[in-house]
């Protein structure tokens, strides 16, 4: 990568011959700040050698002048740089060739130094700064006027309105993520209201799934988990608090302008509205680990990286991150104004504080997941008990006793606690049986009323670091001073910085830089009032765009958390500044965009090809799109008559592969506990946005059909087409018991086979089969039935135990065991050994349903 920025400096510079300037501003200085000034600056020159200036170079330090300008070969720096010299630098990473001979270049044409005047820095462009521009006055033209108007262009003819049948169902997808009903069907195709379309959205908008399926989309950009990620990967007890308040935020239509200030600063603008301060866990959703083996400095710095990269994005769609190191490569953003950004969370300290559970909270399952809680870790600590006993068995007999009394004083403690006497194999068991009671540790606070969340300094007796980081007293916590961090290295600070904004959008779109106050509290309220300005040209842009990408498959501007000069351009500015406009006019309505977008002719209009347009980028016709990976689960449980409707509270364990269940999953020193479904069907059949969020163990149905990675943010679903998903939707043991399931509960619905036939058709496809559907099915249900009939289905076999295989980190030896077994009986779904042949039958007529395009596939 690094490579590749050289390359491109060396072509700015092969158009402009000649100039020294551009040539250090381009070039020479970006690479002295990003691969030396962190050793060699004023905060740490080490060898007594500062490169931040012309006339430092020239005085040198330990081993004499490092520069002689017009000539490279007498340089020392030159010299250690090419390779001509004993010492070489940077160590262990030489440069490339194109770096060293810009080096040359530029002491050979005498080593000017200039400072950068800001224009020169970056190439832009008026196009590269069209999201930075204020948007421009309020009009009123329909969508649908800005659509025609560059098709009319084009000469494409629009294709016409979509059938009925397509329109419900592509709806309730868009608005719900479930599938229509036959009965919802049916009424809508009844309804020869003109306004039967419009009825249908806003009872649609008025569905608590609606929530559940926008709350997902926004959770795909914060990168929502249930736990750390890294190495452990311990549980974030309360993180799921955070999810469902996301989600009710979607269902009550919550303005976006209030929802950006309370996910940022719900804390310090809100305190005693409990909603604002479980908001405030959209500041912590990014992974984050401290083991005793960090580095302090070093993991709060990746906390106040990944915070600050996340919020310019997520909000304000710039890649803020690309700053940390040196000034943006093509966007105006200074690094110092990144260590500005950043400054406005130095302050915001990790906190667990205590909130009482709301009445809008799902909190009745939770004395029985307590219990089961309580019983495993009881199975635990016996196992831990075993390796007690052990110890004192070893010194009993090394002492000659027989009680443990008789023992000399310490010497019974000092044996249990070093574990005297056991072998390789059973310490390696003791070791896993201790990191598992670390981590049910953590998950013993899934069921207290407190709040994952952060506060302006330390909250004292209720700060939240983890088992390993420890926090001073509120009473002695000062502001921490931030410094700009030449190649992002913590160890060598450059100048301080005090709390600011983002200059661009003063300097480009006429917007008043904030005044951030440098107090402890305060410094995120007046961030989050910036951003959530109705003249910040970037915040309703933003998140306009996304939501016409949920709708579309891809946004008006391709690249919905890059609106720099890299991200796509967007491909009808007017319809997107319209839209912004609209939004803010409304009251930032979310639901009210949804109505605008939707009651649109480019939204109701059918699915073709224009192939004047192949990529569709006008929209002449509705593009047909896949279902995502939770959308897909969640449709099987749906049509299979086994979907639960139960919402919000901690995170569930869905059903997943076997092979995927069984495998061991890393933890620091050993693994983890093994994974155990949900036991009752209840809960493991809810929606898939209710699954915990496990960053270290992913179902792999979600992962094959391209859910997102939760270590990063996911602006735009892939879709891409694999062998793999082919397998999970025709193989998987999850399809095929929902398959067998959906069969049996359709025969308890309708007594015959066509009415059967028909009714898995409408399940699936809300619509009956064709003649000739009808009749090929009808005749497999017959066939099939007589073969199951004389091939009885074999029983199911027992559960047997899982033995995992440990590796001792410090000899590589490896050791068996068992793991523990979930101490609640598992709800078994239906098997076939108890299923009827006709039953088994009908189930393969739904599983080719299940596995068909026009199932998977939304038009």
């Amino acid at each position: 990568m690094k490579k590749l920025l050289i390359v491109l400096c060396s072509s700015i510079l092969s158009c402009l011959p000649g100039s020294a300037q551009s040539l250090f501003n381009d070039a020479i200085e970006p690479l002295f700040r990003r691969e030396c000034i962190g050793c060699h600056g004023p905060a740490q020159a080490l060898s007594k050698l500062d490169l931040s200036s012309r006339e430092s170079m020239i005085k040198g330090g330990a081993r004499g002048p490092s520069l002689v300008p017009g000539s490279a070969p007498d340089s020392l720096l030159y010299q250690v740089i090419a390779g001509n010299s004993k010492l070489q630098m940077p160590p262990g990473r030489p440069l490339s060739s194109d770096a060293v001979e810009l080096v040359k270049q530029w002491i050979n044409g005498g080593a000017q130094w200039s400072q950068s005047t800001g224009e020169s820095k970056w190439q832009l462009k008026q196009e590269d700064l069209w999201a930075f521009r204020p948007l421009p006055p309020f009009g009123k033209k329909s969508i649908d006027s800005y659509i025609d108007v560059k098709l009319s262009a084009a000469k494409i003819t629009a294709a016409p309105q979509a059938d009925k049948r397509i329109l419900i169902r592509r709806a309730t997808f868009d608005l719900t993520g479930l599938p229509p009903t036959p009965a919802e069907i049916e009424a809508f195709l009844a309804d020869s209201n003109a306004a039967a379309f419009t009825n249908l959205v806003d009872r649609l908008l008025a569905s608590p799934r609606y929530g559940e399926r926008w709350g997902r989309h926004w959770l795909d950009v914060v990168r929502y988990a249930d736990t750390n990620g890294y190495s452990n990967d311990f549980e974030r007890p309360n993180a799921w608090r955070y999810r469902d308040y996301v989600i009710r935020a979607f269902n009550n239509d919550k303005p976006y302008d209030q929802f950006v200030r309370e996910q940022i600063a719900g804390d310090e603008l809100y305190p005693q509205n409990p909603e604002a301060l479980i908001a405030t866990g959209f500041l912590r959703s990014g992974p984050w680990e401290h083991t005793g083996m960090s580095v302090e400095v070093v993991t709060r710095q990746m906390f106040l990286d990944d915070v600050t990269h996340a919020t310019a994005s997520t909000f304000l769609g710039l890649t803020a991150g690309c700053a940390r190191c040196h000034d943006h490569k093509f966007d105006p953003i200074p690094t110092a104004d990144y260590y500005r950004l950043q400054a406005v969370f130095a302050t915001a300290e990790f906190a667990r504080r205590p909130l009482p559970f709301l009445a809008t909270e799902n909190i009745k399952d939770l004395p029985e997941e307590q219990e089961r809680l309580k019983k495993i870790i009881q199975q635990n600590d016996a196992n831990l008990k075993r390796f007690d006993e052990l110890a004192q068995q070893v010194v009993m007999k090394k002492h000659g006793v027989t009680r443990a009394e008789e023992l000399p004083p310490g010497v019974l403690a000092k044996a249990v606690r070093t574990k005297e006497g056991i072998g390789a194999g059973e310490f390696e068991e003791f070791k896993l049986y201790q990191k598992h009671g670390q981590m049910y540790a953590e998950q013993v606070d899934r069921f207290e009323p407190k709040v994952f969340s952060v506060s302006s300094g330390p909250l004292d007796g209720s700060t939240d670091g983890g088992p390993n980081l420890k926090y001073p007293d509120r009473s002695n916590y000062k502001a921490p001073q931030v410094f700009v961090l030449p190649g992002g290295n913590v160890q060598a600070p450059a100048q301080p910085v005090t709390p600011g904004v983002l200059s661009a959008l003063t300097k480009y779109g006429n917007f008043p830089e904030m005044n951030i106050p440098s107090d402890v509290a305060g410094r995120r309220a007046a961030l989050a009032q910036w951003i959530a300005n109705p003249k910040n040209p970037l915040t309703a842009r933003v998140m306009v765009n996304r939501i016409w990408q949920y709708h579309f498959g891809q946004g008006i501007a391709a690249d919905t958390s890059n609106f720099g000069k890299m991200g796509a351009k967007p491909t009808n500015p007017e319809l997107l500044d319209a839209l912004a406009n609209s939004f803010i006019a409304s009251g930032w309505s979310i639901k009210a965009l949804h109505r605008q977008i939707m009651l649109s002719n480019v939204y109701q209009r059918a699915s073709g090809a224009a192939t004047a347009d192949p990529n569709n980028r006008l929209l002449a016709h509705f593009p047909p799109r896949r279902l995502e990976a939770e959308a897909l689960r969640d449709s099987i449980l749906a049509v299979a008559g086994e979907l639960s409707l139960d919402a919000g509270g901690p995170g569930t364990l869905p059903q997943i592969n076997e092979d995927a269940a069984r495998q061991p999953i890393h933890a620091m020193g050993s693994l983890r506990p093994a994974y155990h479904s949900s036991p009752e069907k209840r809960r493991r059949n809810r929606r898939t946005i209710y699954s915990f969020q496990q960053r270290s163990m992913v179902d792999p149905m979600i992962e094959v059909f391209n859910g997102p990675a939760l270590d990063l943010s996911c602006e735009r679903r892939e879709s891409s087409t694999v062998p793999t998903q082919a397998f999970t939707l025709f193989n998987s043991q999850f399809v095929h018991d929902m398959a067998l399931a959906m069969a049996a509960s359709i025969e308890k619905q309708v007594a015959t086979n066509q009415g059967r036939i028909d009714l898995a058709f409408q399940r699936t496809f809300g619509r009956t089969p064709t003649d000739k559907e009808r009749s090929l099915a009808l005749e497999h249900l017959k066939a099939m039935t007589i073969y199951h009939e004389r091939n009885p289905a074999p029983p199911k076999s027992a559960r047997k135990p899982l033995v995992h295989n440990i590796m001792s980190e410090l000899t590589g030896e490896g050791f068996l065991f068992v793991q523990q077994e979930d101490p609640v009986k598992y709800e078994e779904n239906l098997h076939p050994s108890d299923a009827a042949p006709s039953t088994r039958a009908l189930a393969e007529i739904t599983l080719a349903l299940l596995n068909s395009n026009e199932f998977v596939y939304v038009y």
